[in-house]
């Protein structure tokens, strides 16, 4: 259960006004906002990847703004800020708790295919098309559905108009930024993608390299989009010109003159855009400890990926375990959970997603007998069967998990009545198409590569293959958890399919380890997804815990940073506590309305 401890906030630094840049682009106007990964105190907090979109969060909230309102805020500025990672040319999942009611509700705003898509999308003469030739062009766009779930979040329940929580973003791309390193990395490693398009190279490529850390990165193109949509509403976005040039740019990719990469178009048309809904769908929830766990149901697998992993694992007394012992569990709750992920989850308005079985603790309890305390097991494992759960037994061939790309964003917010909003969204790969739409200065996203090329393992059902104004499998995994109907925890994270292992991280670091929100965050991490090799961090490799995982079967392939996450709490005293990365991706931004010690 939660034990909190109330850690100091950095409250000097948490206050930090966005100061106007001057006209000179490459002037230094404005010191960069504080990253503090902390923060604790009353009137609501905000978690974030960046500094200045969690300011603004905060300034909504405290002007009368609820936990949606400044939700919508910080999205709509992370599309200045963070525009690699989300924006509205992409799509997300929403959750919402509401503190009147006690009901957890979520919004799916994932992208769709276009009506003429069918399951031969990315294939040409018998075969896959390559996977960088997918990435980067109009194919592999899907019909955004950022824009749709702030118009359907806020008339549900927000309190502020769609005017007034992205008037900020709208004067912050108009006066500009300070880039960082996280920034300019970006864009440095997307250059090459960048210079082939016209209007991706114009923005942020003017003088052939990438903006220069200190320097002030200004967006008029996007400034102006916000401005339309504040002034006209969001059908301008699904209806009118804005809709006309982004329909365009997919069919008509606006390569530069003698650029010699393959850019396939798309065949998204304005009736896709015309015809996009952000769906409402019931949440996914679980008993954990005698919580409640509510996420995402499908087409993301993040909330039946970790609640079946928490229900085989709710067996076990994890708070007892030893630290190897701890991992192991983890890791292979995580293996088993990918395996049944990957053979049955899909878009469930086009597949019969047995979602309740998944979650059901009777199949959790099938599978977990598997797991031997003295050895790992020996991936790809096959999947079980949720609708006729036997104890130990295997159903079927393995399906392997598919390359989805890393460069999401997490936003978590709670505000002074105790709504809460764990909200992810994301344009796919770093950069997503690579293609911004001209003149209107936002990146397209390219989600269809979530969807399966060709099956993933040939002769088996392939829940996740392309299909008209079919939604692709995510990985986003926002998480609210409740206590008597009360929250006490949320958070979410971007990396792909290593979301789902990484929210399950944190989920048992603080609840059955009690380590604090922060250092649990903050912890190295180690990402099994059905795999023969786990991903892990050098930190993780480091760790004594490492070398007795691989004594017991387990392998390692090192890798990057896992994960990015941002997360609320609730304290005892009432008060809440905003947490965020210390060092991954630059670290990020917790905020406080009015912060304490």
């Amino acid at each position: 259960m939660l034990r909190s401890t109330v850690a100091s906030a950095l409250a000097s630094l948490l206050l930090v006004p966005l100061l106007p840049a001057t006209a000179n682009a490459t002037a230094n106007a404005t010191a960069e906002a504080p990253r503090v990964p902390e923060a604790v105190g009353s009137g609501g907090v905000v978690a974030s990847v960046d500094p200045d979109a969690s300011q603004i969060g905060v300034d909504i909230l405290r002007r009368g703004g609820n936990a949606v309102d400044a939700a919508v805020a910080v999205a709509a500025a992370l599309g200045v800020t963070d525009p690699f990672s989300a924006g509205i040319g992409g799509g997300g999942f929403f959750v919402h708790y509401d503190a009147r009611t006690h009901q957890i509700s979520t919004v799916d705003g994932r992208e769709t295919a276009p009506a003429a898509a069918d399951a031969d999308l990315f294939v040409e003469n018998g075969a896959a098309i390559p996977f960088a030739e997918a990435v980067t062009s109009g194919l592999s766009v899907g019909v955004p559905g950022t824009p749709k779930t702030w118009e359907q979040a806020l008339r549900r329940w927000g309190t502020f108009s769609l005017d007034r929580v992205v008037k900020p973003a709208e004067d912050l791309a108009r006066r500009g930024f300070t880039v960082d390193a996280t920034f300019n990395r970006q864009v440095t490693e997307n250059a090459a993608r960048f210079a082939d398009f016209t209007s991706t190279r114009a923005l942020y490529l003017p003088d052939g390299t990438p903006p220069a850390i200190g320097s002030t990165f200004r967006n008029p193109d996007l400034a102006d989009t916000y401005r339309e949509l504040r002034r006209k509403g969001i059908d301008e976005f699904y209806r009118g010109a804005v809709a006309q040039d982004l329909v365009k740019a997919v069919r008509q990719p606006p390569v530069v003159a003698g650029a010699t990469r393959v850019v396939r178009p798309g065949e998204m048309t304005a009736a896709d855009l015309r015809g996009y809904t952000a769906e409402r769908r019931e949440p996914t929830r679980v008993r954990y400890r005698g919580l409640d766990i509510y996420g995402m149901a499908p087409p993301s697998s993040g909330g039946t990926t970790v609640g079946e992993a928490l229900n085989v694992l709710e067996t076990t007394d994890l708070a007892g375990e030893t630290p190897t012992q701890y991992l192991h569990r983890f890791l292979e709750a995580s293996r088993l959970s990918f395996a049944d992920r990957n053979r049955w989850v899909g878009d469930p308005a086009q597949n019969d997603v047995p979602t309740r079985e998944l979650l059901s603790q009777r199949f959790a309890d099938s599978r977990a007998c598997l797991i031997d305390p003295n050895k790992a097991l020996t991936s790809p494992v096959a999947p079980g069967d949720p609708r006729n759960p036997t104890p130990c037994a295997t159903a079927g061939e393995p399906a392997a998990t598919p390359y989805e790309g890393t460069d999401t964003t997490h936003i978590t917010v709670a505000d002074r009545w105790g709504n809460v909003v764990a909200y992810t969204l994301t344009i796919e790969q770093e950069g997503g198409s690579g293609i911004v739409v001209p003149g209107r200065g936002f990146l397209l996203n390219n989600e269809l590569t979530d969807f399966s090329f060709t099956p993933v393992t040939p002769g088996v059902p392939d829940p996740n293959l392309p299909g008209p104004a079919k939604r692709p499998r995510s990985s986003m995994t926002p998480t609210i958890v409740l206590d008597h109907g009360k929250p006490v925890l949320a958070l979410g994270s971007p990396g792909g399919a290593s979301i789902i292992t990484t929210v399950l991280h944190v989920l048992t670091q603080r609840l059955d380890r009690d380590v604090p929100l922060v250092q649990a965050i903050a912890a190295p991490r180690a990402s099994q997804r059905n795999t023969a090799s786990t991903q892990a961090e050098p930190a993780f490799l480091a760790t004594p815990e490492a070398a007795a995982l691989q004594a017991l079967g387990h392998r390692f392939t090192q890798t990057t940073d896992i994960g990015a996450v941002t997360a609320v709490e609730r304290l005892p005293d009432g008060r809440w506590r905003a947490a965020a990365e210390t060092s991954r991706r630059g670290g990020g931004a917790a905020r406080a309305v009015w912060p304490s010690r």
